[in-house]
């Protein structure tokens, strides 16, 4: 059971919560037992579990990122520019594997499934495929 779900970014740099589109997906599939997994179909942009309370994680996240990987180096060389976004991936995943227990996702109180848009904006593309067991 999978499919590729459309996500559309505005900005930059951007966190979009997609905790819903894969719990609907999971319901639809009416799986009980098993392992959800969350995969960004890209090289600037990735996958996270976070919290999902307080909006000023995102902030605090996007900005932390940017002062380690600053847009804007003198020595890099890729010739797209972009290289500050492929190491932010590289960091944060380009994808996440979650449990499913009961039919839902194993998640704590505070936590989401977060699109992590570092190249944007841009139409982009995530995949969730769902294994039963």
């Amino acid at each position: 059971m999978e499919k590729t779900f459309q996500v559309r970014t505005n900005h930059h740099d951007q966190i979009v919560d997609i905790t819903s589109e894969v719990a609907s997906f999971l319901r639809e599939q009416n799986v009980r037992d098993g392992l959800v997994i969350v995969s960004s179909l890209h090289t600037t942009a990735g996958i996270t579990v976070n919290e999902n309370a307080d909006p000023d994680v995102k902030t605090d996240f996007l900005r932390r990122l940017e002062e380690v990987y600053p847009w804007e180096h003198p020595k890099d060389r890729h010739m797209e520019g972009n290289t500050a976004a492929h190491l932010k991936v590289s960091t944060v995943g380009h994808n996440q594997t979650l449990v499913v227990s009961n039919g839902s996702l194993l998640l704590g109180t505070w936590q989401g499934i977060y699109f992590c848009e570092f190249d944007g904006p841009r139409q982009r593309k995530f995949h969730v495929k769902i294994i039963e067991g």
